[in-house]
């Protein structure tokens, strides 16, 4: 519409279109060839990579067999190793028992002994002490007993 400013899409088909055959497509490399020579080699290299992927295969079964082997040797070796010194830790923890009752037993021996040479101790000091008075006074108890047995043989004759 004119001097409006609307703009109006109006769809005409009025015009005809005249369809033609299509062209014939444009020249080619021509038709299809098996290549036997050149698919030979890539197939080739296919079965050189399965033949090592199979080998690969086998050794790594053999390895995880050997390996699986190794681990349950090694386990069973742990398993065996664990028995034993449980056992020797059971063992050493009677023999400990028996020490640890065996030195209390040898302790309450020697506090009795203890007690019983201090007894002697002092008996044998109060001996001691005994004999030294003697032999302190030996010579002044002999000079005394001289005199005493001299006054009775005086005290007899009269």
């Amino acid at each position: 519409i004119a001097g409006t400013g609307i703009a109006v899409l109006a769809q005409v088909s009025e015009h005809l279109q005249v369809i033609d055959a299509p062209a014939p497509p444009p020249e080619t490399w021509g038709a299809y060839q098996k290549k036997s020579e050149e698919s030979n080699g890539v197939i080739a290299m296919v079965d050189l990579l399965i033949k090592d992927l199979d080998k690969e295969m086998t050794e790594a079964e053999t390895t995880e067999k050997m390996s699986q082997a190794d681990y349950e040797k090694m386990m069973s070796d742990s398993a065996e190793k664990r028995a034993t010194d449980s056992k020797a830790l059971t063992e050493k923890g009677a023999v400990k028992a028996d020490m640890e009752s065996q030195l209390e037993a040898h302790g309450e021996t020697k506090k009795s002994s203890a007690s019983e040479l201090m007894a002697v101790m002092k008996y044998a000091q109060s001996l001691h002490a005994e004999c030294d008075w003697l032999m302190q006074y030996h010579e002044v108890r002999k000079t005394a007993r001289a005199d005493e047995v001299d006054s009775l043989q005086k005290a007899k004759a009269v």
